[in-house]
This record gives structure tokens, sequence and C-alpha cells, in this order.
């Protein structure tokens, strides 16, 4: 049926038919295939994020579970799905964009807080009801939060360390990247990557805990550590992988296949020793830790990047739990190279933007220009400029 202008289309599920919009994706099928998959596991309730599996700002397509089931693209949401209601939650900043979206098998709150999850939980689930998640999704922190949401109610949360949204998806879903891990060279870095991992562990000995081990989980933190960059992420210099360091060991988890190289060389340099990289299988860090965490170890980590899949591993009494890894705290402070580095970037980006706005004097009162062509030209000099690797994020041109 003809709806609405172009202006408002919007969904209108009052209907009969209801309106659709031809932004809304069809999810009956995928809807199916989850609850399926949920039957055959016995959860009642099935919470789906946004991230992915390193608390990533942004993801790749691979990852992208919430907009493959819900049709919905905004970069920030949680769904909740039982065998007879699904529900989408997400931010003022795209409550049309869902809307425009989202088909009729989909309520939306316009809310993100997790008590509101929780309440809407108690609703649809009955009591003695499981409500399950995939724990290597969730930061310790969010996990926390529902637990407390649900705890006394007689509904149990439980971790599968199957991903039901993975197996409804089954051979449609992404590909993961086989583009190629890299070594930044030394001209970006000021430091080798043995003299970051030599201050790490001089960190390590410090620390009045004198952990026996770091685990990374950000993919800044390994890209960092090892002067290593990829492309598995759009507007992300990154690569899939974890690190576990210790005092005389240094496991990286990551597709060894997709090294360069020189990156290979680079890591395998200081081999055998206590500065020689061991590649392990990406998939394999979760078995890797469970046998380290047997031992009379303490290990250090980053409560902001770890999921609680990883964290629970690890017995409460050896771990040494702080916000943020030393990693990440290190990595924050740029030494005098990568200051210098940064200024020249900044002065580079600053000519693109000089020429893109001399440009748009020129054109726009010629009537030619609007919105998307601009950010498509500010893209290209961007890109002309010596050195670049593309924008940090998509462009967000807007005008009036």
């Amino acid at each position: 049926p003809q709806g609405p202008s172009t202006r408002n289309d919007i969904r209108d599920c009052s209907g009969d038919p209801p309106y659709l919009p031809p932004t809304a994706t069809n999810t009956t099928a995928r809807l199916a295939a989850l609850r399926g998959t949920m039957r055959t596991h016995g959860a009642h309730a099935y919470i789906v994020p946004s991230t992915d599996a390193h608390m990533s700002e942004y993801i790749s397509e691979r990852d992208a579970r919430l907009g493959w089931l819900t049709g919905f693209t905004g970069s920030a949401g949680t769904a909740v799905v039982t065998q007879d209601k699904a529900a989408l939650w997400t931010d003022s900043r795209y409550w049309t964009q869902a809307e425009r979206e989202l088909d009729c098998n989909w309520e939306l709150q316009r809310t993100t807080s997790i008590e509101s999850i929780g309440m809407w939980i108690l609703k649809a689930v009955p009591s003695g009801g499981t409500v399950s998640l995939d724990p290597f999704l969730f930061s310790i922190d969010t996990w926390n939060s529902y637990s407390r949401a649900l705890h006394g109610s007689g509904r149990t949360l439980i971790p599968l360390e199957t991903n039901l949204v993975d197996q409804a998806w089954g051979d449609q879903r992404p590909l993961p990247s086989s583009s190629e891990i890299y070594s930044l060279p030394a001209e970006f870095t000021g430091s080798s990557w043995q003299e970051k991992v030599a201050g790490i562990r001089q960190r390590m000995e410090q620390h009045v805990r004198r952990p026996t081990a770091v685990l990374l989980s950000g993919l800044e933190e390994t890209a960092w550590l090892f002067n290593l960059r990829g492309d598995d992420i759009p507007y992300n210099p990154v690569f899939y992988s974890y690190t576990l360091l210790t005092n005389t060991t240094i496991s990286l988890f990551v597709d060894g296949s997709r090294l360069s190289a020189a990156a290979r060389e680079s890591l395998r340099s200081g081999c055998p020793g206590p500065l020689c990289v061991e590649l392990q299988e990406y998939g394999q860090v979760s078995a890797h830790l469970r046998r380290y965490a047997q031992g009379n170890v303490t290990v250090w980590l980053g409560t902001e990047y770890t999921t609680y899949g990883l964290y629970g591993i690890i017995p409460q009494e050896k771990l040494l739990e702080e916000n943020y890894s030393p990693v990440m705290m290190a990595k924050a402070v740029k030494n005098a190279h990568e200051q210098e580095m940064l200024r020249a970037a900044h002065v580079r980006d600053a000519v693109a933007v000089i020429q893109y706005l001399l440009w748009l004097e020129k054109t726009v009162p010629q009537g030619q220009v609007d919105e998307f062509l601009g950010a498509q030209h500010i893209d290209a000099l961007r890109w002309a400029q010596e050195h670049s690797r593309g924008p940090s994020f998509q462009s967000i041109s807007a005008s009036g």
C-alpha cells in the first residue's frame, strides 16, 4: 500500500495490513531460525548486543549480529528475543532510523538502560525461565548489571558458549577477514615492540601484586604492542587478536597465515628466548588461558576491554583487575616521536580541510553540491595526502 511521504517514511504497525517502508528488513525467517536454536538450548530469552568479543567501538560485518537479526544498522543497541516477542533498545540518535529499518516483528524501546531491559524480561519470561547470552560479547560490568537486574526473580542468567545468532545466520554469515597484517615502519612508532614489551614487564615487576601475566583483549592493545596493523574493521587499523604476556613468554593469538613475511620475521627474531613471540590460533585463547590459570599465577587485565567470558575463566584470587591494562596506559602516553608524527598528520589534514573549504566557497553558489558529494570530496582530498590510510570514521556531512 502507498505509504506516507519519504520524509516521514517510517513503519506503521497499527494498520491492516501494516505499512512498512522500503528500508525495512523482513526478519520473520531470521527470528524463526533463532527461536529454533533457542528451543534446542532451552533458552526462554536471548540477549543480543551490538558489540564484538573485544568490546570494540566499531565492528566488522561478521560481528554485526544485531544488524542481521533486526535489520537495524545503527551503531548501538540491544535486542532481546523470546518465543513470542522481540524488542530492540536504542538511544535517541537512532529512533527514527529504527522505525525505518525494523519490521513489525519488533517492539522499539526508546531507552538503553539495563534496568528497562531487565523489567521487560521479567514480564516476558515466566518465573523459572532461563535468560541466555554469549558471555564473550558482554563486558564484565554489563554481565554484572544483568545479573543484578534478574537476581532473586526466579529467572536464571545462563552463559552459552555457542552463539545462537551465529547458528541461525549459518553460512550466510560473512567470512573472517583474510587481508594482510603488516608491520608499522619504525619511522612512525618511535620505539620497537621489544622495547614496549620490556616496559610492560617492568611495570609487572614494580606492581605490588607482582602479576605473572598481562592479558590483552582490546584490539588496539595488541596492535600497539607489536607495532602491527590490519584492516579487519572499517576505519580502524586493527586485526582480531589476543595477547598473553608473561615474564618469560609471549603468546599472540591471531590467524598467523595473514601475517606479512616482514611481520612474521620481526616477531620471530627473538626465538628462542623471552622475546620470542609464539603464534597461537586466535580461537585457542580460552583453552590456553584455562591451562595457564591452573598454575600459581596472577593475571593482570583491564576490565573495560575484557569480556565476561574470558574473565570467568580465571579464578578470582588469581586476578589483578584494573579499569585499563598497563598496555592501554602506556599507549596513552605518546613518546616524543609519536607527538611529532601526530602534529605532522594534523598539518596534512588541515591542508585537506582548507582545500575543501575553498572548493565549497567556489562550488556551493553554483547549486551543484549536496551533502553526500561534499563528504565524498573531502574524503578524496584526504586520501591525496601523503601517508593517508583513509578517514577514522565515515564523514558526517550536514548543512543548514
